[in-house]
């Protein structure tokens, strides 16, 4: 009666079996693709982050150069908004993107990009990187 009793229990224990092997399986292929997909997010959302940096520095450098030229160009609540925007960019944590103070870091730099904007009254904004229909020849 145990050989018939091990039988049935196998025939029974199909779905089980299958489904267990199927989890399995499924399991470690989210693992793979998740990793996977983690990777190309966070490599397009840090280039998206330093090409933000990287305009805000520009401007920055841009408008340090004219107040070495000609320290009378820009009043002095614009200067202190730069310089402010400079510390700023220095200090954001670049290595460290988990930082819990990279969000703080960046709101402040576009409101401190907003407020330079509009004293100088010029029409500049960052608008990411064209993509490829945006781009005419």
């Amino acid at each position: 009666m145990d050989s018939a009793d091990d039988i049935f229990d196998s025939s029974l224990n199909l779905e089980e079996t299958h489904y267990q092997e199927g989890y399995k399986e499924g399991y470690s292929h989210g693992i793979a693709t998740g990793k996977e997909e983690g990777r190309e997010v966070g490599l397009k959302t840090g280039f998206e982050t330093g090409e933000e940096l990287g305009f805000y520095k520009g401007c920055v450098d841009v408008w340090s150069s004219v107040i070495q030229v000609d320290p009378t160009r820009f009043s002095t609540r614009v200067q202190k908004n730069i310089n402010q925007m400079q510390e700023l960019i220095q200090k954001y944590p670049v290595m460290d993107p988990e930082n819990e103070s990279v969000q703080d870091i960046m709101e402040d730099l576009r409101l401190r990009f907003r407020v330079i904007r509009a004293a100088l009254g010029v029409k500049l904004e960052y608008n990411g990187y064209p993509k490829p229909k945006d781009i005419e020849f």
